[in-house]
């Protein structure tokens, strides 16, 4: 099987993207044809936008390291270069970094640069982090859980990649792994890796059938979620549950921000993008008032972070999470649609006066 791997996080760091690596890794060692092609930068809540003004500009890159080696080692380091070469000694493969968005990179990587050569698009694994807790939560949740979520799911730059594939006709699959434990042990990325390989293989061999679908009846694309827990380490695993979107919204995104003029506040983010660290930039003070038009991402988001158990339908996905269950929730390419009871065409013509 010939398998295209991006993602939101960018290339392997151990902060910002620490799972691209091993996991790639993990695939290969099933006897698998990767291809990767991911942002050259973070690109996380960037959803499935593409940049339509710039000119996409890519590198070749060979991440160096161990190929058994499927714990991502801190300081992994890769050269880059503007053309393709062959492979020296130490390095794992040959990456292509495009200076684009999730959903651009998938795009370019079916159309442009494998046409006609992959089976399957893999985007993830998502990395959680920002670890907070509730004592009435079994588990702490975070921010980057958020793929799981509807409220999140449509800014999700791992999910807008798999949308991209899917909506050029690819099987496609978002993988997430949620840091509901801080700091997350190492000890729990391999078996991640073997389970999100597990459900992988299995989805790919019992792809569901949808009527709607884009693809000869398929189910469009599906959404994974892992939770990084101890579960992961027992003899039985974590239990995998069918699941839907947990349908919810969310409210103020943005504050004001005084002591930086208009449009520089960006700058002050956290490199690794605005689930990375959620605490205020240094020298950006807020301020209750407006006057100045500069607003930084500082999302309130008390509700969907810390939910009571009883806000969370019985079989969605968020509910999963909160169980410690691993969720897969199959998805189509396009805004969902509430039911309409008139059948017959001539009932939807709207008959009114203007």
């Amino acid at each position: 099987m010939k398998v295209l791997l991006t993602n939101d996080d960018g290339p392997p760091n151990s902060a910002a993207s620490p799972y691209i690596f091993a996991f790639h890794n993990h695939l290969t060692a099933l006897g698998w044809d990767v291809k990767v092609v991911l942002p050259s930068s973070q690109k996380s809540w960037i959803g499935k936008a593409f940049h339509i003004t710039e000119i996409t500009k890519g590198r070749y890159f060979y991440p160096t390291g161990p190929v058994s080696n499927i714990n991502i080692p801190d300081g992994l380091t890769g050269e880059t270069s503007e053309t393709s070469r062959p492979l020296k000694d130490g390095e794992v493969a040959e990456w292509i970094l495009l200076d684009g968005t999730p959903a651009t990179c998938a795009n370019v990587a079916l159309h442009n640069i494998y046409p006609g050569e992959i089976d399957l698009v893999i985007s993830g694994p998502n990395h959680g982090r920002n670890s907070s807790c509730q004592s009435s939560l079994r588990f702490c949740t975070t921010l980057t859980d958020a793929p799981q979520i509807a409220a999140f799911a449509l800014s999700s730059g791992t999910i807008g990649a798999a949308l991209s594939g899917s909506l050029s006709k690819t099987r496609s699959i978002a993988v997430s792994y949620g840091n509901v434990v801080h700091p997350t042990p190492k000890t729990y990325f391999e078996p991640a890796h073997v389970l999100a390989g597990r459900i992988v293989r299995y989805l790919w061999d019992n792809w569901g059938h949808d009527d709607g679908g884009l693809r000869a009846g398929e189910v469009d694309l599906y959404n994974v979620n892992i939770p990084l827990i101890e579960g992961l380490l027992t003899d039985e695993g974590l239990k995998i549950i069918w699941t839907t979107m947990w349908r919810n919204s969310y409210g103020r995104l943005f504050k004001a921000v005084s002591g930086e003029t208009p449009g520089t506040a960006q700058q002050s983010a956290n490199a690794a993008g605005p689930d990375a660290s959620m605490a205020d930039a240094q020298g950006v003070q807020e301020t209750s008032s407006v006057d100045t038009l500069a607003f930084k991402f500082s999302p309130a988001m008390e509700g969907l972070i810390h939910p009571d158990e009883s806000s969370l339908p019985v079989g969605s996905d968020g509910w999963a999470i909160f169980k410690g269950y691993a969720s897969v929730t199959p998805l189509r390419s396009s805004y969902a649609e509430p039911s309409q009871d008139a059948t017959d065409i001539e009932d939807r013509i709207w008959k009114m006066k203007l």
